[in-house]
């Protein structure tokens, strides 16, 4: 037997492959530019039409596939989770967990997208693990996600090219400046202001109706920021120049009251907080201040907030100390007035772009528009083609019995066709719908029911051709649609301004 001859393996340092040399500075400048349009494109900046990053917007898309909608039961967090990560985003648990939870807190979003059943925090502390909270769709979601199973946005595969998800979502609602976004990107950030529904819409409405309107017209409808902890906003300078270049800053304060406090005592009573600015942060602060003699005056600091009645801190005084003294020092040394800078990078066309307000509503209005006709050219085609049927079926049941013996005297199903065809004058699609109908459904069919739907299919046909036909009619709807938007979650606003 002949002898399998012995493998020769390389001696110790020889490497029998390939020896490419690279220059590792341009090897290294290339994986930082992909891993930078990764972070831009895929993770850290919304799309400025429906003010989602692709995390949050699978989250939704996904809720909705699942079925877990308002009026559903809530479902375990770590199931949507689960679902989002194994379909959509290849990325940690934690990040799309993170994501979930803001879009469920009510002093995060101005109009909370998830409805959250559990512990999802609070300013001070982080939510329960995701295995112990529960969560659904809110109302306000489906305004998101409805009719993008109606050809209304573009489809694009997902991490591994076995499903599709949305690019965008429909958006009926100016998202990104309802709610909006914060982000850190590779060379740049985005950090907006949420604002209040009702004026947004007025706003948006306003432009489409004046496609010329001034900044200073569009600021009669938004003339600030309004964010879901209330507080006061101080000075409108930073403001304009916000919504003039999507850069600016202004000064959000600490709502405070002065009141007695006990039969003898003054005190202040803080009732809202700046943006993302929780109790617990105050309290601390203050109690450090006093403790190294850097503001007097105050006695005593309780911290009475709960998730029921919101925030209380109350703050008493000392006999012989003006409050207003007190609390002036109390913006100036602590975060109860604080500083919000407005940074307004958002994509658009799938470029990183810096909006005003008027760029931002702009943008969402041709989304709207798109969108909208989009759906009424599918509608339309979905009603052509029931009309279809419904023409060939009012022309078969003028003689079932002649219909059933055809079918029953051909010798296959070809036959059958060509045989309907040609003595009812039916065309391919209605002949062949006729063939694969149960006969019980075809004996049960009602001539009066047919001609009755027939009829409002052509009405409704005839409405979508003259929607379609003009710009200045999409436009229409896309306000009509708005208000109805803004009837059913529109809101106070809560943020006050002060001159």
């Amino acid at each position: 037997m002949a002898k399998t001859p012995k493998a020769v393996l390389p001696k110790p340092g020889e490497n029998p492959g390939r020896i490419i040399d690279i220059d590792v500075s341009q090897e290294m400048s290339e994986s930082f530019l992909e891993y930078a349009y990764s972070v831009i494109y895929s993770r850290a900046l919304p799309d400025a039409r429906d003010g989602l990053k692709p995390v949050q917007r699978r989250i939704l898309h996904q809720m909705s596939d699942m079925g877990l909608r308002p009026d559903k039961g809530h479902v375990k967090c770590a199931r949507a989770v689960g679902e989002v990560m194994g379909k959509l985003h290849p990325h940690g648990d934690g990040a799309i967990y993170d994501a979930m939870v803001r879009m469920a807190q009510s002093f995060s979003m101005r109009l909370p997208l998830i409805d959250g059943h559990g512990n999802f925090g609070s300013l001070d502390s982080g939510p329960a693990a995701m295995r112990y909270t529960e969560s659904r769709l809110a109302p306000a979601a489906m305004a998101m996600v409805n009719e993008s199973d109606e050809n209304t946005v573009d489809f694009g595969s997902n991490y591994d090219g076995q499903l599709l998800e949305p690019q965008v979502l429909p958006a009926a609602f100016p998202n990104l400046l309802v709610n909006g976004a914060t982000g850190i990107a590779v060379g740049m950030a985005t950090n907006m202001a949420p604002h209040n529904l009702g004026e947004v819409i007025a706003a948006t409405k306003h432009l489409i109706e004046n496609p010329k309107a001034t900044l200073k017209a569009l600021m009669k409808f938004v003339p600030a920021p309004d964010f879901p902890t209330g507080g006061e906003i101080v000075g409108k300078e930073g403001i304009a120049e916000a919504y003039e270049s999507g850069r600016g800053s202004f000064k959000v304060r600490a709502t405070v009251a002065i009141e007695k406090v006990t039969a003898r005592k003054q005190g202040l009573v803080i009732t809202e907080l700046p943006y993302n600015i929780g109790p617990e942060k105050i309290v601390e602060k203050i109690a450090d201040l006093v403790k190294a003699k850097k503001i007097q005056g105050i006695s005593d600091i309780v911290d009475l907030s709960d998730g029921q009645q919101g925030t209380k801190v109350v703050v008493e005084l000392k006999n012989g100390f003006e409050p207003e003294d007190v609390l002036a020092n109390l913006f100036k040394l602590t975060p109860m007035e604080d500083q919000f800078s407005v940074n307004a990078v958002a994509l658009v066309g799938g470029k990183p772009l810096t909006l005003g307000l008027k760029e931002l509503l702009q943008v969402f209005i041709d989304h709207r528009i798109e969108v909208i006709r989009r759906r009424s050219e599918f509608r339309k085609a979905k009603a052509e083609s029931r009309l279809n049927l419904v023409d060939g079926l009012l022309k078969a049941i003028i003689d079932i019995d002649k219909v059933i013996k055809i079918i029953r005297g051909s010798d296959d199903a070809a036959a059958a066709k060509e045989k309907l065809m040609k003595d009812f004058k039916l065309n391919d699609e209605q002949a062949t719908y006729i063939l694969d109908m149960p006969l019980r459904r075809l004996t049960k069919m009602s001539k009066l029911e047919l001609e009755s739907e027939q009829k409002e299919l052509k009405t409704t046909i005839a409405a979508l051709v003259a929607l379609l036909k003009s710009d200045e009619t999409i436009k229409a709807q896309v306000a009509t649609e708005l208000t109805a938007v803004a009837k059913a979650f529109a809101t106070p606003r809560r943020t006050k301004i002060l001159q």
